[in-house]
C-alpha cells in the first residue's frame, strides 16, 4: 500500500477558513494570535508557542517539511487574519496513515466553525486526495475542550497512553489517541459538511 499522492505542502480552501502551507511570512501574524487573550500562557499543555518562540517553532515545522515528517498548515479566516497552525504529522505510507495535530487558533475563532472546516479540508483532503486508510488524532487527557471536539468528528477512541511524555512544567502527560478509517470518513464527513451548513 502506499498514497495515491505523496503528502505535500498544498493550499485548502472552504468558505470560513484557507489552509495555506507554513511560510516564514506568517511569523508576524502567528505572534499577534498567540498574544491574543495571552493565549500561550492559558494553554500550558499544548502546543501554543510564547511570542518570542513563534519564529523558532516556524522553523522546527519547515524543517520537518523537508524531512517528509510534517506537512504544515497557517488557517486564515475569510478577512486574510492569521487564526493559527495546523499540520499532518507521523506519515506512514504502508499503511497508508497520517495524524492531524499540533493544533492550535487565536482565541476568537473559537466557536466560529472555522475548526470544523479545518478538519474538513484536512479529512478530505487525506482521504480523498491522498488515499490514506486511517487518520490518527491526538490530545492531552487534560485537555477536555480538544478532546469533546474531536469527538463531535465522529472519530474513535483507540486508548490512553499514560505518562507518554512530559509538559513544559514538567508534569507527567497523559494523551488520549483517536482515529477515523475510510469506510467511517462518509459519515465523519457528512456530520461535519451537516454542521458547517447550519451556519450559512
Amino acid at each position: 500500500m502506499a498514497f495515491l499522492v505523496t503528502p505535500s505542502p498544498v493550499t485548502l480552501t472552504g468558505r470560513l477558513v484557507e489552509l495555506r502551507p507554513l511560510d516564514r511570512s506568517h511569523i508576524e501574524g502567528l505572534i499577534e494570535a498567540v498574544q491574543e487573550d495571552d493565549l500561550w500562557k492559558t494553554s500550558w499543555y499544548t502546543s501554543v508557542p510564547a511570542p518570542d518562540g513563534v519564529a523558532a517553532e516556524v522553523e522546527r515545522r519547515i524543517g520537518l517539511i523537508e524531512k517528509g515528517e510534517m506537512v504544515p498548515f497557517t488557517a486564515f479566516d475569510a478577512s486574510g487574519r492569521i487564526l493559527g497552525l495546523t499540520s499532518y504529522y507521523d506519515i506512514v505510507a504502508d499503511v497508508p496513515r497520517l495524524h492531524i495535530g499540533f493544533t492550535w487558533n487565536r482565541p476568537s475563532a473559537h466557536g466560529t466553525g472555522t475548526n470544523a472546516e479545518s478538519k474538513l479540508l484536512l479529512l478530505r483532503h487525506a482521504f480523498e486526495t491522498l488515499g490514506v486508510f486511517r487518520v490518527g488524532l491526538t490530545t492531552q487527557w487534560v485537555n477536555f475542550q480538544s478532546r469533546a471536539a474531536i469527538e463531535r468528528l465522529g472519530a474513535k477512541q483507540d486508548g490512553v497512553m499514560r505518562a507518554v511524555s512530559r509538559y513544559r512544567n514538567g508534569a507527567l502527560r497523559d494523551s488520549v489517541e483517536y482515529s477515523i478509517i475510510e469506510p467511517e470518513w462518509p459519515a465523519v464527513r457528512a456530520n461535519l459538511e451537516a454542521r458547517l451548513a447550519r451556519r450559512r
